[in-house]
């Protein structure tokens, strides 16, 4: 392998990508848990939802401030590696950027202090509010994204005006159906994994015998929403894998590991693609189920990678492999959501307990299942830079060296640990302090705004094992 200022420009954005989505991922889902929370409070008056809000805020503040950190880097990034996509695509992504400074980004100014310090400053209602408002401009920031990225994935409304890319079509860009199915996905993903980060921490204070009140609320409500959105993501997911079918086959054809053109098509479910050789090996097949998955009939004919030229195939291995973790992890989703709810609504206590450790332990599916879905879409995009009309080699940095790229990389590389690790280490001892009192938590102090995630006392609830 010959390490190019190319090759290692992909690495670095993949690596800061990968580093920054984890936030987002979790912040977007987390944002609107809190407004449930506040909502349920006002609505209820139960003490226990404004226990809950007050610690999950102390994990949302600490967790959105680290991913905007990590994010400001790829906005350097794609000056620094990719002037020349940002030259060619700047009318068309510089406004869609804009468009999210304008409004996500005004939204999470003007209403996240009020989240922060306005407890007492503001009436109950402007609080559920300005919640609501954080949510919202959450939200917006995934959606401008999206439109961004789907772009680059189909790329539509516009005109190529001396190797730049002029806007024609607004409605076009912005309302692409590429965007209405990948959107979606992204926003479901983002409240999966709320869902499951709530439900595991229920679970981890009951498998402890602490919190026992709190404890039983996230495992409910994690459980339940997850029940709920898993099947509407696999649909999404269907219409996603219909749109990489339609607009990107050489990309779906890696996914599917099909290398020649098959009518029927049978559907590998694992093999060890070999790129070299044009072939799988150890290859598990199933006939006609190919041509049903992508065409809805058992008779299709379905492209292989051996019709496109070898310079416009993706590399196979990474989406292959990539793709079948994403759909492993959703399957193991779903099925512990559904078993999870269904211990839950009937009071089973045989098996709890290792349910309650599944549970547990199911933090990381999300995210996993998060990072090869968008390893899958962007990987499988190569040689593209936008699919089809500019390549990747086409719009690095020409200037751009080698050594440069490695010292911005091993910088970075440590830069990201090093806040991962304390970041993480923080939000662990927050977590093991737990819920507290919501009449013992004091007061944000705007001189202080660190105080709001861990300067209260620790009262502990009441206390009790098993799932219920």
């Amino acid at each position: 392998m010959v390490w190019t200022a190319l090759l290692l420009s992909r690495l670095q954005f993949a690596f800061t990508v990968s580093f920054h989505i984890i936030f987002p991922s979790f912040t977007i889902g987390l944002a609107a848990w809190l407004t449930v929370l506040e909502s349920f409070h006002l609505m209820s008056g139960k003490p226990v939802y404004r226990r809950l809000f007050e610690f999950w805020l102390k994990i949302f503040g600490v967790t959105f401030g680290m991913g905007v950190v990590s994010g400001i880097v790829l906005a350097f990034e794609f000056g620094m590696n990719w002037s020349r996509l940002s030259e060619a695509a700047g009318p068309i992504q510089g406004p869609l950027l804009a468009y999210e400074s304008f409004t996500a980004f005004a939204l999470e100014a003007a209403f996240f202090g009020v989240l922060i310090f306005g407890r007492n400053r503001v009436a109950p209602t402007i609080y559920l509010f300005s919640t609501a408002m954080v949510a919202l401009g959450t939200t917006f920031s995934a959606f401008w994204i999206m439109v961004n990225n789907s772009w680059m994935q189909a790329p539509v409304g516009y005109a190529i005006e001396n190797g730049i890319f002029i806007p024609t079509d607004w409605k076009a860009i912005i309302f692409s159906p590429v965007v209405w199915c990948r959107f979606p996905h992204m926003l479901i993903a983002a409240y999966l994994t709320g869902a499951f980060c709530v439900a595991a921490t229920g679970a981890w204070y009951r498998l402890n015998g602490k919190y026992a009140v709190e404890g039983r609320v996230m495992l409910r409500m994690g459980l339940f929403l997850a029940a709920l959105l898993i099947p509407v993501q696999l649909f999404l997911g269907h219409l996603n894998g219909d749109f990489v079918h339609d607009r990107q086959p050489a990309k779906f054809a890696a996914i599917e590991g099909r290398w020649h053109d098959e009518q029927p098509a049978g559907e590998v479910i694992i093999a060890i693609p070999d790129e070299a050789r044009e072939t799988n090996h150890l290859e598990l097949k199933i006939p006609y189920l190919g041509s049903l998955i992508a065409s809805m009939r058992f008779d299709s004919k379905e492209i292989g990678l051996t019709s496109f030229p070898k310079q416009d195939r993706p590399p196979v291995a990474i989406p292959f492999f990539a793709f079948r973790v994403m759909v492993g992890c959703g399957l193991l989703m779903m099925a512990l959501a559904w078993l999870g709810s269904f211990y839950l609504l009937f009071d089973r206590k045989q098996g709890q307990q290792l349910l309650l450790w599944a549970t547990f332990l199911s933090f990381p599916l999300p995210f996993i299942a998060t990072w090869t879905g968008w390893f899958t879409a962007e990987v499988g995009r190569q040689p593209w830079s936008a699919y089809g009309v500019l390549r990747t080699a086409d719009a690095v940095t020409p200037t751009l060296t080698t050594e440069a790229v490695t010292v911005s990389l091993i910088i970075f590389a440590v830069v990201y640990l090093v806040i991962f690790s304390f970041g993480t280490l923080y939000l662990y001892r927050l977590l093991k302090a737990g819920p507290v009192e919501a009449e013992t938590v004091l007061a944000a102090n705007p001189k202080r705004p660190l105080a709001v995630s861990g300067g209260s006392p620790i009262v502990k609830t009441t206390q009790g094992g098993g799932w219920l």
